[in-house]
């Protein structure tokens, strides 16, 4: 029976020291994914800052852009009421029905269209030879005006202030465009920081398995402890149960050698050293 009890005692030591094994190798495993999503989520947040950082580029020349469009705005409807100012004179000193201030207005259409729509090459090309066409119309009647000096000095005053809007409008094309590089920055690194999570979130999960895994070895491991335990304290009773019957018989053995020897003394016999160590032995002397 003890020999039985010592193999299944062998058998649950294995399966504890597998156990611990596969605790220590799990545990390791949600560490390193542990690490890798700490990792990831502070990338993520440091991603997070710079979009920030880009939207707040963005914003601050949008302002820009707000600002000196206003402005160049104003400059254009001073310069268009000066225009009407100047047809409602041109008709009233020679007349005629075409409009220095509609060619200007329709100019600025056309270039505004030019500016702001994708366009074919053939149909590019012709809103290109209309403001050509219209510009030349338009540069040919203000030459008309001048000849007049009334007329001429408001055209002048007129083309200063587009001039001045003109300047406007470079900056607001700048700002615009220096916004929209902001813009375009910002929107790849919020795209970044969503695919960055999607990595977190995994690496989140599989650390959440590997450290259920882990716990599930590491219960079997104190189980097997326990059953360690539970043996010992059987192979320990059986070994002090051998040794008591052991002991009980080597007793009884000892008793019957110094009976015999009484026996003899009784009967008038000698004993000699090794009697007197039986009969030491045996308790009785």
């Amino acid at each position: 029976m003890l020999e039985e009890l010592l193999k299944k005692k062998a058998k649950v030591q294995k399966e504890a020291e597998n156990a611990k094994e596969g605790r220590n190798e799990w545990n390791a495993k949600a560490s390193k994914l542990a690490a890798q999503r700490d990792e990831l989520n502070t990338k993520t947040k440091d991603l997070v800052k710079e979009a920030q950082a880009y939207k707040e580029a963005r914003d601050k020349y949008n302002q820009k852009v707000s600002t000196y469009k206003a402005k160049r705005d104003e400059l254009n409807e001073d310069a268009g009421k000066i225009y009407v100012k100047v047809d409602r004179l041109r008709k009233r000193k020679s007349g005629g029905e075409w409009s220095l201030h509609e060619l200007q207005r329709e100019i600025d259409l056309l270039e505004f269209k030019q500016q702001t729509e994708v366009l074919s090459t053939g149909k590019e090309r012709q809103l290109v030879e209309k403001i050509s066409t219209l510009q030349e119309e338009f540069l040919n009647k203000k030459a008309q005006l001048e000849q007049d000096k009334e007329l001429k000095a408001l055209l002048e005053e007129a083309q200063a202030l587009r001039d001045k809007a003109s300047e406007y409008h470079e900056k607001v094309t700048k700002y615009a465009d220096m916004a929209q590089e902001q813009h375009d920055k910002m929107i790849a690194a919020f795209n970044e920081v969503d695919a960055v999570r999607v990595e977190a979130d995994a690496a989140h999960k599989e650390f959440v398995k590997a450290q259920e895994t882990a716990d599930e070895y590491h219960h079997k491991f104190i189980k097997h402890q326990k059953e360690i335990r539970d043996f010992n304290k059987l192979i320990a009773g059986l070994r002090k149960m051998s040794r008591d019957a052991k002991e009980s018989e080597e007793r009884a053995k000892a008793k019957e050698t110094a009976e015999g020897i009484y026996e003899r003394l009784k009967k008038g016999g000698k004993i000699d050293t090794d009697d007197l160590l039986a009969l030491q032995r045996s308790g009785l002397l």
